[in-house]
């Protein structure tokens, strides 16, 4: 009986205690959003690329030199970045089952994030300033 009792009870008993819910629908908003935004983005790079094959290097810094394209570059940098640490985040939550390693993995992904996109645009803004 004990048994078709626990069978009849509401999960929600048996999550209490374990944290808010905020924070995990707000990174799965964050994470849709980066997504949305990653589509015009992408779109524009990839149309850039495209036609600029078979072009010279010269070409390619004199489109990438231009505000719009700097501009647009750096956006694309920040927001590939900032979605693959959120979806590297849930990943490692979902399946790392050790806290301090979660932890260390976590911090690490976020670190390593910052650290490119910062090289990406480092790159961007000298091509711009033609350093």
């Amino acid at each position: 009986m004990a048994s078709n009792n626990k069978a009849l009870r509401s999960p929600l008993a048996e999550a209490r205690g374990l944290g808010s819910a905020k924070y995990g629908t707000e990174h799965w908003w964050h994470q849709r959003l980066t997504a949305i935004a990653l589509v015009p983005l992408t779109i524009w790079f990839v149309l850039g690329v495209i036609s600029h094959l078979g072009a010279d290097h010269a070409a390619f810094v004199a489109w990438m030199k231009s505000p719009f394209s700097s501009i647009m570059m750096i956006l694309t940098v920040a927001v590939t970045f900032h979605h693959a640490q959120a979806g590297l985040q849930v990943v490692i939550e979902d399946y790392v089952h050790v806290e301090w390693q979660k932890l260390a993995l976590v911090v690490g992904v976020k670190f390593l994030c910052y650290a490119l996109a910062a090289a990406c645009v480092l790159a961007v803004v000298k091509i711009f300033i033609g350093a």
